[in-house]
C-alpha cells in the first residue's frame, strides 16, 4: 500500500492488519510508516515498510519486491498515494499541476507496472486504486486534481477488460476527515472553504478502510469494480 503513513492509508493499514492481512507499507515519510508498522505489531499484526516515493518507478518495484521477499507473494496492491494542491486554472500553479499528475496518475501507474508481472506469474491479483468523488462532480478549483483521478479511473476500467484473471477496484472517497487537501493548498480562501466543508460533513477515514476491505474480501470470482464512499449529506 502506498500513502500508508496517514489518513486513508493509515486507517486502511490498521483495519486490514486487524483482520489478519500481512502489510507492506510505503510512503515518503519513513517516520510515519515506521510508526504505523509499530502500531500494527503492538496489536499482534504483521507489517513491514519501505520509504517510497511513487514518482520514482524503482521505488514501487522495490516495494513489490519486499512483499514477495517477506511473504512469498503479493495478493493486493493499494495505490493510495495522492496529493491535492488545488487552485483555479488562472492561478497558473503549473508546478502543482505537474506534481498531481506525477503522484496521482503516474505514481499509480508505476504501482500497476510493478505488480502486474507478479500477478501474471501467480495467475491472480487485485489492484485497488483510490480515486475521488471530485472526478464524479466537477467543480471549480479541482480541475487538474479531478482530471488525474478520472484518468486513473479510465485506466482501471481498461485494465479490468484486459486482465480476466485480475481483480480491479476503484474507490472514490468523498469528504474525509484527514489533512490531505488543506496541507497542500496555498490559496487561503480555498483552504478556508475546504476546511469549512470538512468541518460540516467529513467522515472518518475508517469508512474508506472498510470499503477497501470489503472489496478485497470477496471470493476470487467476484470483483467489486467501483465503490463511492461519501458523507450522506454531501451533494
Amino acid at each position: 500500500m502506498t500513502g500508508a503513513g496517514r489518513g486513508i492509508g493509515r486507517a486502511t493499514a490498521l483495519h486490514l492488519a486487524a483482520h489478519g492481512a500481512h502489510l507492506v507499507l510505503g510512503a515518503r515519510s519513513e517516520a510515519e510508516i515506521a510508526a504505523v508498522t509499530q502500531e500494527i505489531e503492538r496489536a499482534g499484526g504483521e507489517a513491514v515498510y519501505r520509504a517510497t516515493d511513487v514518482t520514482r518507478r524503482a521505488d514501487l518495484d522495490a516495494l513489490v519486491e519486499l512483499a514477495c521477499e517477506r511473504f512469498g507473494r503479493l495478493d493486493v496492491i493499494v495505490n493510495n498515494a495522492g496529493i491535492g494542491p488545488i487552485s483555479r486554472f488562472d492561478a497558473l500553479q503549473v508546478d502543482d499541476w505537474d506534481a498531481m499528475i506525477d503522484v496521482n496518475l503516474r505514481g499509480a501507474l508505476y504501482g500497476i507496472a510493478a505488480a502486474l508481472p507478479v500477478f501474471g506469474r501467480q495467475g491472480s491479483g487485485h489492484i485497488v486504486n483510490v480515486v475521488s468523488t471530485a472526478g464524479l462532480k466537477i467543480v471549480p478549483t479541482m480541475g487538474v486534481y479531478a482530471a488525474t483521478k478520472n484518468a486513473l479511473r479510465t485506466a482501471t476500467e481498461a485494465l479490468r477488460q484486459e486482465s480476466p484473471n485480475l481483480r480491479t477496484t476503484e474507490v472514490s472517497p468523498g469528504f474525509i476527515d484527514t489533512s490531505f487537501a488543506e496541507r497542500a493548498i496555498s490559496d487561503p480562501d480555498i483552504k478556508a472553504a475546504i476546511q469549512k466543508r470538512k468541518d460540516e460533513l467529513a467522515i472518518s477515514p475508517d469508512a474508506i478502510a472498510r470499503a477497501i476491505a470489503f472489496a478485497i474480501d470477496q471470493p476470487e470470482d467476484v470483483e467489486i469494480g467501483s465503490i463511492v464512499v461519501r458523507p450522506t449529506a454531501q451533494d
